[in-house]
């Protein structure tokens, strides 16, 4: 079994290793991106999840919106959007939002949400209405939807993936074990079935996990066999970051070398694609997933 090196607990306190270092943003496109989500009055997982990709990715001219409002109802540890309870949904954020991508021109959108678990239908009307005026404005472009969980609630997720985007991602986040201290309103098996039910409605399904929480390397194995058993297609490996003090620590830094390995042995167990790497998160380099 491999055995590389990773940084303990105590060390992440002083001092992150040169891997991860960011790019500050800067430039003409990040700027245009910048007036652009400001002026649309729009959400996006870049700013509320503190992106360490912002900058590249914002330069690049892409962005990933988020719908459904900037305030979730889950409490997640790791997580930087705020909690609460959140207003009123807007009515008319899906055309907003595809009038921005079509301002933009990107050739591949990435659209999420915070969860709105107060909602009958999960907000699974605004995540339709935002895909398919999205696809009206701009039908040359593709569409990544990365939707929450939806607690079982199947209605709801079968009308979330029915806009016609062509990618599906839901996010496991950690291995089984560390649910109830990372996910605690998440269920591990709830989310599989997500992702399975997803493959057979015919979507390419898409799942992150953040590495670096203190699980094993045992337990990483066995979370990829569990999404190549239940039709997931591509896998997105990064490191955890604290956002905050208040959010759950890093338990050891994972070293680029480890991160190759991962992406090899995903492979190997059946996954079609695995973006593996420290600054890895699950929307970086998503236009490369649409036709794996």
């Amino acid at each position: 079994m491999i055995e590389l090196p990773v940084i303990s607990e105590e060390a992440t306190r002083r001092k992150k290793p040169d891997w991860l270092r960011v790019k500050l943003p800067v430039g003409k496109e990040y700027a245009k991106v910048r007036k652009l989500v400001d002026e649309h009055k729009l959400h996006t997982i870049c700013e509320s999840g503190n992106c360490p990709n912002m900058g590249e990715c914002w330069g690049a001219g892409t962005a990933t919106f988020m719908i459904l409002g900037n305030v979730c109802t889950r409490s997640c540890s790791f997580c930087a959007v705020a909690t609460g309870r959140p207003p009123e949904y807007d009515s008319d954020e899906p055309r907003r939002v595809a009038e921005a991508i079509q301002l933009m021109g990107v050739k591949h959108a990435v659209i999420t949400s915070v969860n709105r678990d107060e909602l009958k239908d999960r907000g699974a009307e605004i995540w339709y209405q935002t895909v398919v005026q999205t696809k009206e404005l701009s039908p040359a472009t593709t569409i990544e939807t990365l939707i929450p969980d939806v607690k079982s609630n199947w209605d709801a997720l079968y009308r979330m993936i029915s806009g016609g985007q062509e990618v599906v991602s839901h996010n496991m986040e950690t291995v089984g074990s560390l649910y109830r201290r990372v996910r605690p309103q998440a269920k591990y098996e709830r989310s599989l079935e997500q992702i399975k039910l997803t493959k057979e409605f015919g979507k390419r399904t898409k799942t992150g996990i953040m590495l670096g929480l203190g699980e094993t390397k045992e337990e990483v194995y066995q979370a990829m066999d569990d999404l190549a058993a239940n039709g997931c297609d591509i896998l997105t490996l990064g490191q955890y970051l604290q956002p905050t003090k208040m959010h759950i620590e890093v338990a050891e830094f994972i070293h680029p070398d480890l991160f190759a390995h991962y992406r090899e042995e995903g492979l190997k167990r059946g996954l079609k694609y695995v973006e593996s790497g420290p600054l890895v998160r699950s929307s970086y380099h998503a236009e490369r997933h649409v036709n794996v």
